[in-house]
């Protein structure tokens, strides 16, 4: 990590993204928090993250957007139309306007979404191949790092003073970080004209996200595990409104308590790619969050304290694998393509899964959507498993090779 951190251009990157990262940590669960404690609904607080992942499925269109201007004063101008976006939670007060929280998060959907296509293809203009994992590894060291303060923090803010604060300090956030990015010195070229039709522009990320073998197996594998994660993200207050029997606050402790885990994959994460490849690397990953579902079948807080801590360790190491793997194997002119089309393809089984779980927690014990969810994350780990030969070791000093699709 130190490496890519002592680049200046990486570095100032780093720094602006850190800072909308923050902002990010903070509001999202806060929205749902926010929604359950103005509804009292376990279902309608799930729905909440369900419309910031719907927009996945405009993702194919949106990355051919990024793909066709320069990324980093596309970035910058995305982070500041977000500001924008956040501006009409600064005037919710009421059970009446939970509809504006739901169309903010929808909204911001979109917005993740464009900055995740352009992050990505800066990343890999910024680096050199070698370096790719470790670029991962801070950004998720940072990103679950955060979940030690920044959930708690925001969730304390709205506890003390309100949703509204907390969208204020996101909308400070987000400026800082757009004015940072555009202080880095990268010279892009323009983008060439898209040769084809436009559908067939708009959709050659899909295509190339199935073409290579490494990463065609990395793609099914995570949707595999991404159509039974979603059930968390409802699940969690049943288990701690019905198991624990503390209040829907208490969920941004066990988001916290996950960073632990969370901070020290992201440390891992770059060394274990190096050592086994992308694809072992991720199989790791969502074997370590399959496995931490057995620990929420009980309901003691000792138990779901480590649950949280093994299933904080694996979200890092699995997406630090897939993403250096989608990096490494994608030509940059479509870099943001593929990058979008990975969100659509495996952000529209997560929307629906999260859809799923806010009806299933209606009527099945928690214990046992833990116990379907812990079953796909692991038929997922050892798909990927399977495959892990498809994906060379990457030494930082040498070039990894990819193998030919089979």
């Amino acid at each position: 990590m130190r490496a890519v951190l002592r680049r200046p251009d990486f570095r100032l990157f780093f720094i602006g993204s850190v800072m909308t990262i923050i902002g990010e940590s903070m509001l999202l669960l806060v929205l749902a928090i926010w929604v359950k404690t103005l509804t009292d609904s376990n279902t309608l607080a799930g729905l909440t993250l369900f419309a910031i992942v719907a927009p996945s499925l405009a993702a194919p269109v949106l990355g051919w957007v990024v793909d066709r201007f320069r990324r980093k004063p596309f970035l910058v101008a995305t982070l500041a139309a977000t500001v924008g976006v956040l501006v009409p939670l600064l005037f919710v007060r009421d059970r009446g306007q939970v509809g504006l929280i739901y169309a903010v998060a929808l909204a911001y959907g979109f917005s993740a979404l464009l900055t995740s296509a352009a992050t990505t293809g800066l990343v890999k203009e910024l680096l050199p191949e070698e370096l790719l994992a470790d670029a991962n590894g801070a950004f998720q060291t940072v990103r679950q790092g955060l979940r030690l303060v920044g959930p708690i923090g925001g969730a304390g803010l709205f506890a003390v003073l309100g949703g509204a604060a907390v969208a204020a300090i996101d909308i400070g956030l987000l400026l800082a970080g757009a004015v940072t990015i555009a202080a880095v010195k990268l010279r892009e070229e323009r983008p060439a004209k898209g040769e084809l039709h436009w559908l067939g522009e708009v959709t050659a990320g899909l295509r190339y996200l199935f073409g290579p073998a490494s990463l065609r197996r990395a793609t099914i594998g995570m949707i595999i595990a991404v159509l039974v994660l979603g059930f968390a993200e409802t699940v969690v207050f049943a288990y701690v409104d019905a198991g624990l029997h503390r209040s829907p606050t208490f969920v941004s402790v066990l988001v916290c308590v996950q960073g632990i885990g969370g901070l020290l994959g992201g440390l891992l994460a770059a060394r274990l790619v190096r050592a086994s490849g992308e694809l072992a690397t991720t199989a790791v990953g969502i074997g370590l969050m399959g496995f931490s579902l057995v620990f929420f079948f009980y309901p003691l807080l000792a138990l779901g304290l480590i649950g949280s801590v093994l299933l904080g360790l694996g979200i890092p190491i699995g997406l630090v694998g897939a993403n250096t793997l989608m990096q490494r194997v994608t030509p940059l002119p479509v870099i943001s393509r593929v990058s979008a089309a990975a969100d659509m393809v495996i952000g529209t089984p997560q929307a629906l899964s999260i859809a799923g779980g806010a009806a299933l927690v209606a009527v099945l014990d928690y214990r046992l959507i833990f116990a379907i969810m812990a079953v796909g994350m692991l038929a997922s780990a050892v798909y990927m498993w399977s495959g892990r030969g498809l994906t060379a070791v990457v030494k930082q000093e040498s070039t990894a090779v990819e193998p030919s699709p089979v």
